[in-house]
């Protein structure tokens, strides 16, 4: 990429995984690996196990609903928990443990990686009813992800 990117709504490509649809609003390879970021359209049993990452930093943006955030501990009910409304930002850092639900029946949210890659991840789930993310451990750990806890009860 030689100059800024200006990408509006809808304008990325989309891909389905588990059972929701994400726009890859810019991805890693327009980027040259530094960022990737996605447009996702959560309910409350989209919400992924608590795990962390060791290769990136995680953002979100919240743009629509009520998302509850778990971060730092292994177990969900040693986390930090906190309530974030539309426009607030959100960080974890590598190695912190994290997850996320909304508490409106939906939520629209901009996920920001740093660096980029993790999409490949994504992409490669496809769609699927329900989410399997305990299928799927061994091809998170090729993206430095480890699963340290279920996801927050639906």
């Amino acid at each position: 990429m030689s100059i800024g990117l200006v990408r509006n709504p809808g304008d990325g490509s989309f891909f389905r995984y588990y059972h929701s649809e994400i726009e890859q609003v810019v991805s890693t390879t327009e980027t040259n690996g530094a960022v990737t970021v996605s447009r996702l359209k959560m309910d409350r049993a989209g919400a992924p196990p608590l795990h962390s990452h060791s290769r990136e930093d995680e953002s979100w943006v919240i743009l629509s609903g009520r998302v509850r955030f778990w971060l730092g501990s292994t177990s969900l009910d040693k986390c930090d928990v906190y309530d974030a409304e539309p426009g607030a930002y959100i960080y974890a850092p590598r190695f912190v443990p994290h997850t996320l639900q909304p508490v409106t029946t939906t939520a629209e949210i901009l996920v920001i990686n740093n660096p980029g890659a993790l999409e490949g991840y994504f992409q490669s789930i496809g769609a699927d009813d329900e989410r399997h993310d305990a299928d799927h451990v061994d091809l998170l750990a090729e993206y430095g992800v480890v699963v340290l806890d279920n996801p927050p009860p639906a």
